[in-house]
């Protein structure tokens, strides 16, 4: 039972021990569970509880009746098992003081082993007889009050009350002269029922206790890679009204050996207020830090800075590939190998605003020329790239994808003249100085092998230079006076509809045909919520408001868990 309730409010994942510094910072990321969502939890705790309530055992009972005629008779009722529970109806209930749970009209059935022994003046020998019984335990009410507070960044959990009422009892037994003693053990019903009683709230208890100790053995943290972690330290008392339960988690990243605990937080916001369904089990809130404590954490990292210097085609690191984008890169160095230093100059920036997200990007790309084994810069251009976003649930994760907004372009400097940087200004989508059909399975299945050295980024790296070159910077087949030029662009159609001669062009196309695509490809595998195995979101709605996202959605089991295998791995 406790570890029910564990995997489906504080489902986390387990690490190795890191440094913790302690924070003044609010909490990021809230999950709002509503009435209904409560419901969802407690129909299945109390499912998961029947299974650890039984078979349950309860003290041998011994009791002296006398019977007349008979005399005096002990009677003894051992082995004592509930192998059945039943719930007709329950209710789960926050309030100022914890969350109340409460089973009514309960039934449990009980099998027992039933003894009897006596003697007479009349006969002097002792007299004996044995058989089992069976007992309908019905009308049973059991109800709990627990309380949660945040202690140190986990959870405290503790039992303030707790409860278990017989309300009627029926025995009937079996074997020997079970008939002549149906009336005698019907005195046992109040021994009975005070043993079922005490059994299931030390039951209740003891779930209670274990639930505490593996809540207060929760990281605070959840490892991601070789570089950073997730803060998922609780940082305020869940927050209780009549209709929900609030939860508040740090949500940020930093690098994984330093850890950051809060220790204050001001409340400001509950998810469940902005969603329009009202039925749906839970909010779940992001801020727009969550993902900007990433992005920082990933450039201090050095994570955002390239160095290309191998692709398939390895013509196209050469400057007789750029000869029509930059002439006097070629005319100073004909037919010299490159490699191009993709840099981001400082983390990337997110904004959420009301139904809008927007990325701000600020890069350098540094063109080197080879010479002999030396490296020598030649070419440094920044650009600071505008886009904007959405975001979507995929699965039981929060994905999303980008478009480009607007983007513009400047020298950082030069070391083969000046170049002609007329169209400094923002290129909307609207200029299209190129334009790609591109065929997306072509990225999934050719980007992967398209690279051959350690200094090239993976795939997870948020931008992919190499891949922009190896599609944008192609073989020009043939080019006529007006420098306009067929390709051969592998798997993509190709038009022009500006002459090829504009830098700008070049990094416009780059942006719109290669980057984003690449861009949307990694968004779609998001950003994992908070669940566990066996259930899934269902029916989310996502909606943007002033800093934050918030998935408002319903769960819904997808296969049985296995209790057993969830205890053993804890």
């Amino acid at each position: 039972m406790a570890h029910t309730v564990l995997y489906i409010l504080f489902h986390l994942l387990f690490i190795s021990s890191y440094s913790y510094v302690q924070s003044t910072e609010q909490g990021f990321i809230s999950i709002d569970i509503s009435d209904k969502g409560l419901d969802f939890v407690k129909d299945l705790l109390i499912s998961k509880a029947i299974s650890t309530l039984t078979p349950l055992q309860l003290p041998q009972i011994e009791k002296s009746l006398t019977i007349p005629v008979v005399g005096r008779v002990q009677f003894t009722l051992s082995n004592i098992t509930i192998y059945g529970v039943g719930v007709s109806s329950s209710t789960v209930k926050p309030g100022e003081t914890g969350v109340t749970i409460v089973a009514t009209g309960a039934t449990a059935n009980l099998s027992m082993d039933w003894r009897y022994s006596y003697s007479t003046w009349l006969i002097p020998i002792a007299i004996s007889d044995k058989g089992s019984a069976f007992v309908q335990v019905e009308g049973m009410e059991v109800g709990l009050t627990l309380e949660l507070k945040n202690q140190q960044g986990t959870l405290k959990l503790s039992l303030l009350e707790c409860g278990c009422y017989v309300r009627d009892i029926s025995i009937k037994l079996d074997g020997g002269a079970s008939w002549l003693y149906q009336g005698a053990v019907d005195a046992f019903k109040e021994n009975i029922g005070s043993a079922v009683e005490d059994a299931v709230s030390k039951k209740i208890r003891d779930g209670v206790v274990t639930l505490d100790s593996v809540l207060q053995s929760l990281p605070k943290a959840i490892i991601l890679g070789d570089t950073a972690a997730l803060n998922v330290s609780f940082v305020s008392d869940p927050l209780l009204t009549n209709s929900s339960v609030d939860l508040e988690i740090d949500g940020l990243f930093t690098a994984k050996d330093k850890v950051v605990i809060s220790s204050r937080y001001d409340r400001n916001f509950q998810a469940l207020g902005l969603c329009k369904s009202p039925d749906k089990m839970a909010g779940i809130s992001l801020h727009e830090n969550v993902f900007n404590s990433a992005l920082s954490v990933y450039y201090d990292a050095n994570l955002m800075h390239w160095i290309v210097d191998k692709i398939p085609d390895q013509s196209l690191l050469n400057t007789a590939g750029w000869r029509y984008v930059i002439p006097q890169l070629y005319k100073q160095f004909p037919d010299y190998d490159m490699n191009v230093n993709i840099s981001v100059a400082s983390p990337p920036l997110v904004k959420i605003e009301k139904q809008n997200i927007i990325a701000t990007i600020y890069t350098d790309v540094t063109i080197d020329v080879l010479d002999a084994g030396e490296v020598i810069p030649v070419l440094c251009i920044s650009l600071e790239i505008s886009a904007s976003g959405f975001a979507e649930i995929s699965r039981n994760s929060l994905a999303g994808g980008v478009r480009l907004s607007e983007f513009t372009m400047s020298l950082k400097w030069s070391e083969i003249g000046k170049l002609r940087m007329h169209l400094v200004q923002p290129i909307s989508p609207g200029s299209q100085f190129l334009h790609f059909e591109p065929r997306y399975t072509y990225y999934e299945t050719n980007i992967s092998s398209a690279f051959t050295t350690s200094s090239v980024p993976k795939l997870e790296s948020p931008l992919c230079f190499p891949l922009l070159l190896h599609l944008f910077l192609l073989k020009f087949d043939s080019c006529s006076r007006d420098n306009r030029c067929s390709a051969n662009p592998y798997s993509a159609s190709y038009k022009t509809d500006t002459p090829l001669k504009s830098l700008q062009s070049v990094m416009s196309t780059i942006l719109k045909t290669v980057v984003i695509p690449y861009v949307n490809l990694r968004l779609r595998r998001g950003f994992l919520l908070p669940l566990f195995d066996g259930y899934k979101l269902q029916d989310a709605q996502i909606f943007y408001i002033n800093s934050r996202i918030v998935a408002c959605t319903d769960v819904a089991s997808v296969t049985q868990v296995n209790l057993n295998q969830l205890i053993q791995n804890n």
